[in-house]
């Protein structure tokens, strides 16, 4: 199995108006419109029924859609059954045959797509070379770490060599080090072989660190699509900001808007900023703890509620006249006492407006 024949058979997605409903009362998936680019990894993020797998599902064949066209490359797909689809998917069980040699996990399905026992065999060990487990081809699963096996799950569906790949949950089995790994891991061999990835996560971070775009996810729709740079620098409102990474969401003043630059007005603060459409009058903003500025020339007052060291870091509780906020400083070796009293400011590039609903 060559890179060049998997890369060749990577393949955009499309959902148009797709619907999935199930029984007559519930919506889990409501008439929304998606588009994978061939050899990007998107991730779907949301939290619990928003309706993440079961766009996945329908995208693999294991759910059928309710209403709308689902494509995968040129071929409509939309009512084609799982068989018929030239995908592949890796589980969050993992779900290796516990009394089969990794070898022969990975070459399972191969047995079922015309292919003999030495090419099964061959193709089934160049699968394993492409995840790094080359040697590891005698070992039953439960003499594997957990990594490893997660491993095995990916070179079982890579050697298929599918027009696009579906991850559901692939981490949520391991702890905080070996994921972090094997998401790298995940994302070299994506990049590598320049594979079409479809990735279901509710993991922010694991989202960030994995994808081409995310697609963010509430109550059976879509709320935003975007690089996980401009989903974090940018959300496009309140639900967006607090679920991609942690925000601290602030009443203000827009006092005036020139040339589509806001100043607001938090206390006597003034800050400059996009107006993202917004006119002058209430709004909300949103700012990362780690653009919040402790100690700045310029600010509103706060008193430090809590500080708390967690090695790499500082986070600190603030308490101001308008409410509580969370701050983070790189500065472990001169933490700031309980009790005191700072001036917080924002970072030139820190918050964002929220546009309102």
């Amino acid at each position: 199995m060559s890179e060049a024949s998997i890369v060749g058979k990577a393949a955009p997605v499309r959902f148009e108006n797709v619907t999935k409903r199930f029984g007559r009362d519930v919506v889990a998936v409501d008439n929304i419109n998606l588009s994978v680019k061939a050899g990007k990894l998107v991730t779907l993020l949301g939290p619990s029924g928003c309706g993440k797998t079961t766009t996945l599902r329908m995208i693999a064949g294991l759910e059928m859609a309710s209403s709308g066209m689902i494509m995968i490359g040129d071929q409509d797909v939309t009512k084609l059954p799982a068989t018929d689809r030239d995908v592949s998917m890796v589980f969050q069980s993992y779900a290796l045959f516990p009394h089969m040699s990794v070898l022969e996990n990975v070459a399972y399905g191969l047995a079922f797509s015309g292919f003999s026992k030495v090419e099964a065999r061959e193709k089934a060990l160049a699968g394993l070379d492409l995840v790094g487990l080359r040697g590891f081809d005698a070992r039953l699963p439960s003499e594997l770490s957990g990594g490893q096996q997660q491993r095995v799950a990916v070179a079982r569906a890579l050697v298929l060599e599918p027009q696009v790949l579906l991850f559901d949950e692939p981490l949520s089995n391991l702890d905080a080090k070996l994921r972090r790994q094997v998401r790298e891991d995940i994302r070299a061999i994506q990049k590598d072989l320049g594979l079409t990835v479809v990735y279901v996560t509710h993991d922010q971070e694991e989202a960030l660190a994995v994808s081409d775009e995310i697609v963010v996810m509430r109550n059976a729709s879509i709320a935003q699509i975007g690089t996980p740079r401009s989903l974090y620098d940018a959300p496009i409102d309140q639900f967006v900001a607090d679920f991609i990474g942690e925000a601290n969401i602030l009443q203000c003043r827009i006092e005036s808007i020139n040339n589509e630059i806001a100043v607001i007005a938090i206390e006597e603060y003034r800050h400059s900023l996009p107006s993202r459409g917004l006119s002058a009058g209430p709004a909300k903003l949103a700012v990362r703890p780690s653009r919040l500025v402790i100690g700045a020339e310029q600010g509103f007052k706060a008193r430090i509620a809590k500080a708390t060291y967690v090695g790499v870091r500082m986070e600190y509780t603030l308490e101001a006249s308008f409410g509580t906020m969370f701050a983070v400083k790189d500065d472990v070796n001169h933490p700031l006492e309980v009790g005191i009293d700072v001036t917080v400011g924002f970072a030139p590039e820190g918050p964002v407006l929220l546009p309102t609903a």
